[in-house]
């Protein structure tokens, strides 16, 4: 079954520590007054515009297999399609922090505010992800509650456009789970809009089905190494 989340604001709000990184600069020290004001600044622009809201359906393995093979351009082989059949649980999801805040970056940028601005496009990518995590942790305590998760089942979202997953796979994941109703789009290119919206595809079950290396083809052009990261954190959690 489908269900829309409205998230409440203050959990997708970032830290200023989160912002800082996601700029590039320290976030160990004093930032000084400039940064400051425009991170105060950046948080009250996002604070006054932002609309986060999600929406998530549990799919099984043989739905979920026909939506990622998608067009037919994935990587083969890939990390989900050896993760997702070992899966306890699988939902479909897709998350937002909605429109005004991208119109908000774009005219500040047109207006010349170029450092509010980047400042601004940064607090809000933090919050897309925030929004992620909040719908994380809403599909884990539903499973939890109808038995079908434990307290030692985690989940980890994978995104098409990553890890082999063909950015076309967005045609199918909106198919099957219409994010429109929460106000995303999937543009010609598959580019979402708003832009600060995410996709794709929960997999819940033990940490270690999502512990892989990444010796794939295409990891040598990932630019990131999250996935890393993000298994090391799943991995470490009680």
């Amino acid at each position: 079954m489908r269900r829309i989340v409205e998230i409440p604001l203050e959990e997708v709000v970032p830290t200023a520590e989160a912002v800082l990184r996601s700029l590039g600069g320290p976030s160990d020290r004093d930032a000084g007054a400039r940064v400051e004001q425009l991170l105060r600044e950046a948080l009250e622009e996002f604070r006054a515009e932002a609309e986060p809201r999600g929406i998530y359906a549990g799919v099984d393995a043989v739905e979920f297999a026909t939506i990622y093979a998608g067009e037919g351009d994935n990587e083969a082989p890939s990390p989900l399609l050896e993760i997702f059949p070992r899966a306890d649980r699988l939902a479909l999801f897709a998350a937002t922090v909605g429109g005004q805040v991208s119109d908000r970056i774009a005219a500040l940028f047109d207006e010349g505010s170029l450092a509010l601005g980047a400042t601004l496009d940064a607090v809000a990518s933090e919050a897309t992800e925030l929004a992620g995590v909040h719908l994380d942790r809403v599909a884990l305590e539903e499973a939890r509650s109808e038995g079908t998760a434990d307290a030692d089942t985690r989940v980890l979202r994978y995104s098409p456009g990553y890890c082999g997953w063909n950015i076309t796979g967005q045609r199918a994941l909106f198919a099957a789970l219409d994010p429109g109703a929460i106000g995303i789009e999937l543009t010609a290119s598959c580019l979402m809009q708003p832009l600060k919206s995410i996709s794709g595809v929960m997999v819940m079950g033990p940490a270690e089905i999502h512990d892989f290396a990444a010796d794939y083809g295409f990891c040598s052009d990932c630019r990131t190494k999250d996935c890393r990261l993000r298994i090391r954190e799943l991995k470490s959690r009680d």
